[in-house]
């Protein structure tokens, strides 16, 4: 691609974010809505077919967990043994679906609901049996004293040898599931050891989340503005150069930042009709920060690593393009890319990274549209265009 058409992209992708970055848009929110009507336009008017669908989701995560592990702190106060055993049986299992890309049923049937909108738009060869999926997302997260960022700095700049050698974050719901666990533990053995751990875990995480639920919304340019710019980049991209063989879903949900729940609905309207052995799923998530990294896999409590041969068409993509693409890193988070990669198809999520292997400003309030390095997401979106043309190229020499 020509070096004026990557400042063309640089362009859309500044401009859309810092008209997005202008209001608040947390998960199931009006400004949520507000955000994926002005990206469907945008998509529309790149000569996409797009659309905004109304899905329902509850629309945080601190509730449910909260909820849960009060409950399991609160039991493992008490002396009742048989208490602590069923409500730390509860709430584990509760916790552990709830956070690994389950059903949610603890929050569906408890918590209230309300609407969530995703955008999808519809481009390339719409006649072709191929079809790539770019997810991205638009709804923004609630900043804690959990993700600052001294925090990561600290640890690195003290410790470089260990953040070098270190290939998977930290994992922070560990302790959280730990808490009910204590708790059911306790029950089963009579422990008072194992009873004042349980309570100091689930109390200390009913506390965190409660702490994360009064806190304001983020900007989010870099997780996950800088996503919605990629896939408006690539419709701007097949616009003006249409591609051939291979058909072309540009995606953005909302309530990620809830666990996933926007890409729930999508998956119940959209997945029946998107078969396993011809559709792939592309996650694109947080490439603003100065070098651009692929997952190897992803989990909170259990790791599901991605498609092996998918991510080294990708990484043969950035070979091709000679752009930076960091391998080898796995998160203890869970995106979007986990719906899709749980449901059978081969999937790769798009991340980038600071020098201490995190996304930058993560669910911190300077994840501002000055703070993203723009051409991580130029590179993204030629990455992702060089994906799709070179699945097209395969499919036609086949």
């Amino acid at each position: 691609m020509a070096k004026t058409d990557q400042s063309d992209l640089q362009a859309l992708a500044r401009d859309l974010i810092y008209e997005l970055a202008e209001f608040e848009r947390p998960s199931a929110s009006d400004g949520e809505r507000r955000a994926a009507e002005l990206i469907a336009s945008r998509l529309a008017a790149d000569g996409c077919t797009a659309a905004v669908e109304r899905e329902q989701a509850h629309g945080t995560y601190w509730w449910p967990l909260g909820l849960l592990t009060l409950a399991s702190g609160l039991a493992a106060l008490t002396r009742s043994r048989l208490l602590r055993l069923a409500t730390g049986a509860f709430s584990a299992a509760a916790l552990a679906d709830d956070i690994s890309g389950g059903s949610q049923w603890f929050r569906r049937a408890v918590l209230p609901r309300r609407s969530t909108w995703n955008v999808v738009a519809e481009t390339g060869d719409r006649t072709a049996s191929k079809t790539i999926v770019f997810v991205a997302h638009h709804d923004a997260a609630n900043w804690s004293l959990l993700f600052a960022p001294q925090i990561p700095e600290f640890f690195g700049d003290r410790f470089p040898k260990q953040l070098e050698r270190s290939k998977t974050t930290p994992p922070i719901m560990f302790p959280v599931f730990a808490g009910p666990m204590l708790t059911l533990l306790s029950g089963l053995t009579g422990s008072k050891v194992l009873r004042r751990a349980a309570a100091f875990l689930s109390l200390g995480s009913a506390l965190t989340f409660a702490e994360i639920g009064s806190r304001s919304v983020v900007p989010g340019a870099n997780d996950n503005l800088s996503g919605v710019a990629v896939i408006a980049g690539l419709a701007n991209i097949l616009r003006r150069d249409p591609v051939d063989g291979v058909r072309v879903l540009l995606v953005s949900t909302g309530s990620e930042e809830s666990f996933m729940e926007g890409m729930r609905g999508f998956a119940k309207r959209h997945f029946g009709s998107l078969p396993t052995d011809s559709t792939s799923f592309v996650c694109v998530d947080s490439v603003g920060s100065p070098t651009l990294m692929q997952l190897e896999g992803e989990g909170m409590l259990r790791m599901a690593d991605y498609d092996e041969e998918f991510k080294s068409q990708f990484s043969d993509a950035a070979a091709e393009l000679e752009i930076e693409l960091v391998r080898g890193l796995r998160f203890r988070n869970a995106t979007d890319a986990l719906i899709s990669l749980q449901a059978g198809y081969p999937t790769l999520m798009l991340g980038s990274i600071s020098r201490f292997k995190a996304p930058s400003n993560y669910h911190w309030p300077t994840d501002t549209p000055e703070n993203v390095d723009y051409s991580s997401v130029v590179d993204a979106t030629l990455l992702c265009e060089r994906l799709l043309r070179n699945v097209a190229a395969a499919g036609r020499d086949a």
